[in-house]
């Protein structure tokens, strides 16, 4: 098992003890309640973060980027998270997974939910750690409401490269690219990233099969039960 999927590994069984356990760790701090929270949904194959309230403006990443330093408190799906002002922030290239159908990673059975909330758990404090636990973040858009959800593309050090967020949990085949209503991908080289991933079988590609974006498991023979 390559680090990388050996740290991630790790991080799943982090992942499943603290939103299996309830209220088990900090169950008396606010912040530890609110991930707590939207983490269980999410195991459980709901995610509760919306979708954008008006179409976002992705040209802005290419022609006027403005970056804005974040700290995450905590991953709340497979692509988004509390960033520590008390808004969540929600990757706008990377769709997270939430078929809560068995599968096998890394020689542990878990769900296809839970690798991808385990993936963006371990590369946000990866992420973090090569930052001083921030990092930077462009904002495309925002919906009203309480709380307040920021839709983002997210950046950091890797290897000597600047690196996107949502590219390497897709690259790493525990988030998909996040796509419009039509099935056009945001980012299309995203799209390009993901079909990489697919034919690697890396992550949940290496359980056949899968569909886009939340990660339902079809049949090969559509006659089977």
């Amino acid at each position: 098992m390559n680090p990388g999927a050996r740290r991630l590994a790790q991080n799943l069984f982090c992942t499943i003890a603290c939103a299996t356990s309830g209220v088990a760790l900090a169950a008396e701090d606010a912040v530890s309640r609110f991930v707590d929270y939207y983490q269980k949904a999410y195991a459980e194959g709901r995610d509760l973060i919306p979708a954008p309230q008006k179409p976002l403006d992705i040209s802005s990443i290419v022609e006027r980027l403005n970056l804005l330093s974040i700290t995450p408190e905590g991953a709340l799906s497979g692509s988004a998270f509390l960033d520590s002002d008390g808004t969540i922030v929600k990757l706008a290239g990377a769709q997270g997974c939430l078929s809560t159908e068995q599968v096998e990673f890394a020689g542990l059975q878990t769900t296809c939910s839970m690798v991808s909330l385990a993936g963006l758990t371990a590369e946000l404090s990866e992420a973090g750690t090569a930052a001083g636990n921030a990092f930077p973040c462009h904002f495309l858009g925002q919906n009203a409401g309480a709380p307040t959800v920021r839709f983002a593309e997210c950046f950091f050090m890797k290897d000597g490269e600047t690196q996107s967020l949502s590219q390497l949990l897709i690259s790493m085949g525990v988030a998909f690219a996040a796509r419009d209503r039509s099935g056009r991908a945001l980012f299309p080289e995203y799209a390009e990233t993901e079909e990489r991933a697919q034919n690697a079988k890396a992550g949940i590609w290496a359980n056949a099969h899968f569909t886009h974006p939340y990660g339902e498991r079809y049949r090969t023979n559509p006659s089977m039960n």
